[in-house]
C-alpha cells in the first residue's frame, strides 16, 4: 500500500553506504589475447584500485594501481606478456612488474628522493619488453614546479628519455615497423580540449614534426595504422575520426556533427578502436557506434546499455569496455558484435532496489540539455497539495558532462522524495566546440545562468517547489554551486564540495592549484591583469556572507587540485554570520571521496542538511550540526 508522506521524509532501502559497497567502480579495462583485464576501485579498502584478470584479483592489498600524473592520473597498467604485467603503485608512484601467478611485484623504477616526486602514467608496451610512458618529475616546492618527459623503461629498469616536446604530453606509441614514435602534446595556457598537437618523430631523433592539431584544434586520441595515423580531432568543431598520411594530408572518414571523442582529463582514454580495415568502433557522445569508412556513416550499436566508457578494446569483433544504463552503474562487459550477445564480467545482477531507482529523462530547456531525476519510491507518494524539493546537480570540469546512467548518490535522494536535475550547462562536452566555448571567459556567468534557468523552468511548470530549490556540486561544480548561492536568489541552500572559490588563488601565481589546471582560468575568465575585475567580482570567496541560504562545505584534506585553503577561508568568513552552515573535512581524501566511511558520512550529512533547509526531518540519519 502506497503511503502519503511529505517529500524528503520517505524511507528507502538505498543507503548512503550503497555507493561504497565491495567491488567499487570500474576504472580501466584492456584485452590481452583472450584474457580480460580491468582495474576497479575499492571504497571499502580505503579507495584502493585493484587489478583483476578474468574476474580474479591478481594484485591484492596493499597494492594500489593508481597514479597522480596531472593529479587526475591515467592508464596505470599494461600487460606486456601473459607472465609480465607493469603497473604504477599509488604509495610511491613507482612502476612495478609482476607475474600474475606469482605472489609479489618487484620495482622497475627507482624510489624518488621526495614523496611522490616522480610519477609515471599512460603505460604502453614498447619493443623488447619495454614499458613506454609519461614521466612527471617534481622540480621544486611550488605546485607548478613540474616537468614531463616521454620515457622508455627497459626490462632491467634503465630509463631512456624518448622526447619532451611540450609541457604536457600523452604516452608515446611506436609505429608497427618500429621506426617512428607518436604522441600528443600541448602547452599552457591551453587545456587539451582547446588545442593540442599530434607529433611524430623518427625513433632516436630529437626532432619531431606536427601532423595534426593546432592552438585551436584538439587531437584527443590517435592510433597507428601502418605508416599512417588515425586521429580523433576537431578542425570543424566536432571530434571526428581522421586518417593522417605520412605526408601530413588527412581525410575525415565520416564527416558528422557528432562528438566521437572527448576531453582528455585522464591520459589513456580510448574513444575508438579498429574493428577491421575501414570499420571502427567509436563512442559517440557516450553511445557505442560503428563508423564505416566506405559509406561514411556512424551507426549506433543497439544494446541495453546506452552509456559506454572511453576505454574500448576490440578483438575479432568482441568488445571489452565499461558500460552503464539508467538503472545500472558502470560494469565491465563483453559484447559480441556478430550476434549482439552481451555478457557482464562485473555487476549485471538485478538490484533488489531497482524499483527505487529513478530513470533519468533527457530534456532540453531552451538550448540547455539536462537529465531530470524525479522522486521515485514505490512505497510513497507526496501529498496532492505539495510539490517536491529539487536540487540542481552541477557536474565538474567544467569541461565535463552529465550522462544518463545510474548515480547512486542521486538515487539516495530521489528515493527519499528529493528530485534532482543534472544540467549540461554551456561549456559541457558532447555538443561540439561552439557549445563548449559558450563558457569562454564566462565562467561564473553562463554556468550560473543556465543552471538557474533550468531550476526556474522546473518550478514554473509545476514540477518543483520554487521555495525549495537547492544546488550541489563538487570541484568546478562546487564553484558553480557557490557562485550561484552568492549571485542569485534562486536557491534555498547549496552543497559545495572540494570547490574552487577564489579565482586569483586558483592560478599559477596564486599557488592554490596544481600545474595541469593552473592556467585554466585564463580561458574560463580572462588573462590577468586585464581581467582582474572579473576575478574579484565573480569569486564566491569575496562574498561568503551574501549567500542566499544555508551552505554545506565538504573538503578532502589531501586535495592538490582544489586544496583546502580556499574552503577554510570561506568557512571562516561564514563563522558568526548568522547563516546556517557546516564545514566537514576528511583526512586522507584527495579530489573526490574514495573511502567508504567518508562517502557515507558525506551523503548522510547532505540529506540532513536538505531536511533542515527545506523543512522536513529525514528519518534514519544523524542530525548535522549547523553553525551560525
Amino acid at each position: 500500500m502506497v503511503k502519503i508522506a511529505s517529500y524528503g521524509t520517505w524511507t528507502s532501502p538505498i543507503s548512503a553506504g550503497d555507493t561504497s559497497k565491495p567491488g567499487g567502480g570500474f576504472q580501466w579495462a584492456d584485452l590481452h589475447g583472450e584474457r580480460v583485464w580491468w582495474a576497479e576501485s575499492r571504497p571499502a579498502e580505503g579507495g584502493r584500485v585493484a587489478l583483476v584478470r578474468d574476474g580474479a584479483e591478481v594484485l591484492p592489498a596493499p597494492w594500489n594501481a593508481r597514479n597522480r600524473v596531472h593529479e587526475y592520473g591515467g592508464r596505470p597498467f599494461v600487460v606486456l606478456a601473459e607472465d609480465r604485467v607493469a603497473f604504477t603503485h599509488w604509495a610511491d608512484q613507482r612502476v612495478y612488474v609482476f607475474n600474475p601467478d606469482a605472489p609479489e611485484p618487484t620495482p622497475l623504477t627507482p624510489e624518488p628522493e621526495r614523496h611522490h616526486g616522480i610519477r609515471y602514467s599512460d603505460l604502453s608496451a614498447g619493443p623488447d619488453g619495454e614499458v613506454w610512458c609519461v614521466r612527471e618529475s617534481v622540480t621544486g616546492d611550488a605546485r607548478t614546479d613540474v616537468r614531463r618527459d616521454l620515457v622508455a623503461i627497459t626490462r632491467d629498469g634503465e630509463i631512456r628519455v624518448l622526447g619532451a616536446s611540450h609541457h604536457f604530453m600523452t604516452g608515446p606509441k611506436i609505429s608497427p615497423d618500429g621506426t617512428k614514435v607518436a604522441w600528443i602534446g600541448w602547452d599552457h595556457p591551453r587545456m587539451p580540449w582547446d588545442g593540442t598537437e599530434l607529433c611524430v618523430a623518427d625513433l632516436g631523433s630529437d626532432e619531431h614534426r606536427v601532423v595534426a592539431g593546432s592552438a585551436t584544434e584538439a587531437v584527443c586520441q590517435f592510433e597507428w595504422e601502418g605508416d599512417s595515423l588515425l586521429a580523433l580531432t576537431d578542425p570543424d568543431g566536432w571530434w571526428n575520426l581522421f586518417r593522417v598520411s605520412p605526408d601530413g594530408t588527412r581525410a575525415n572518414l565520416a564527416p558528422c556533427e557528432e562528438e566521437l571523442g572527448g576531453p582528455m582529463w585522464r591520459l589513456g582514454n580510448r574513444w575508438f578502436a579498429t574493428l577491421s580495415p575501414g570499420r571502427y568502433l567509436v563512442v559517440r557522445s557516450g553511445h557505442l557506434a560503428v563508423l564505416d569508412e566506405r559509406s561514411a556513416t556512424v551507426t549506433d550499436v543497439q544494446t541495453d546499455l546506452p552509456t559506454w566508457a572511453a576505454d574500448l578494446s576490440v578483438r575479432d569483433g568482441v568488445v571489452i569496455c565499461g558500460a552503464a544504463g539508467p538503472t545500472s552503474d558502470f560494469a565491465v562487459v563483453r559484447l559480441d558484435l556478430s550476434n549482439g550477445e552481451l555478457t557482464y564480467l562485473t555487476g549485471g545482477q538485478q538490484s533488489p532496489e531497482a524499483a527505487y531507482l529513478p530513470v533519468p529523462v533527457e530534456r532540453v530547456f531552451g538550448e540547455i540539455p539536462a537529465y531530470v531525476y524525479a522522486p521515485t519510491n514505490p512505497d510513497f507518494a507526496g501529498p496532492e497539495d505539495e510539490l517536491p524539493p529539487y536540487v540542481v546537480h552541477v557536474h565538474g570540469g567544467p569541461t565535463g558532462r552529465a550522462l544518463p546512467k545510474l548515480d547512486t548518490d542521486i538515487a539516495y535522494f530521489t528515493s527519499r522524495g528529493i528530485g534532482v536535475v543534472a544540467v549540461n550547462y554551456g561549456g559541457s562536452t558532447g555538443y561540439g566546440r561552439a557549445f563548449r566555448e559558450r563558457l569562454r571567459e564566462q565562467w561564473g556567468v553562463v554556468d550560473v545562468e543556465d543552471c538557474a534557468f533550468v531550476a526556474q523552468q522546473l518550478a514554473k511548470e509545476g514540477t518543483a517547489d520554487p521555495a525549495r530549490l537547492g544546488i550541489r556540486g563538487g570541484s568546478a561544480g562546487g564553484w558553480t554551486s557557490a557562485a550561484s548561492l552568492t549571485s542569485t536568489d534562486v536557491y534555498r541552500c547549496g552543497m559545495v564540495a572540494f570547490p574552487i572559490l577564489d579565482l586569483a588563488g586558483w592560478t599559477s601565481e596564486g599557488g592554490e592549484t596544481h600545474d595541469f589546471e593552473s592556467r585554466y582560468v585564463e580561458g574560463l575568465v580572462g588573462t590577468l591583469p586585464g581581467a582582474a575585475d572579473r576575478y574579484r567580482d565573480r569569486s564566491p570567496s569575496r562574498k561568503a556572507r551574501s549567500v542566499s541560504g544555508p551552505v554545506l562545505l565538504l573538503q578532502g584534506l589531501e586535495d592538490e587540485i582544489c586544496p583546502p585553503e580556499q574552503a577554510d577561508r570561506f568557512a571562516a568568513d561564514l563563522a558568526g554570520s548568522g547563516i546556517p552552515h557546516a564545514y566537514l573535512t576528511f583526512a586522507g581524501e584527495q579530489h573526490g571521496f574514495r573511502m567508504a566511511e567518508n562517502i557515507k558520512a558525506a551523503l548522510e550529512a547532505e540529506l540532513s542538511f536538505y531536511g533542515q533547509a527545506f523543512g522536513f526531518v529525514p528519518p534514519g540519519v544523524p542530525v548535522l550540526d549547523l553553525s551560525q
